[in-house]
């Protein structure tokens, strides 16, 4: 497994930027919770599944699966 940031640097600046001005909080969530923090829990248990591969719900991280 390898977690990489989206190669699309226009997004990656953008979802930076929203990270900052939500203190480190999701800027695609409303609510400012432990599981919205970036790392995202939704994310962190996608990590934890093995059969996933595929982009974080703010498209910031990908996690593939290595062979």
């Amino acid at each position: 497994m390898k977690i990489e940031l989206n190669p699309d640097e226009k997004v990656v600046a953008t979802i930076k930027e929203g990270l900052k001005q939500k203190g480190g909080y999701c800027p695609c969530r409303l609510e400012k919770t432990e599981d919205t923090k970036c790392m995202c829990k939704e994310f962190r248990d996608q990590i934890a599944d093995p059969d996933f591969e595929g982009f974080c719900h703010c498209m910031l991280y990908y996690k593939r699966k290595e062979a």
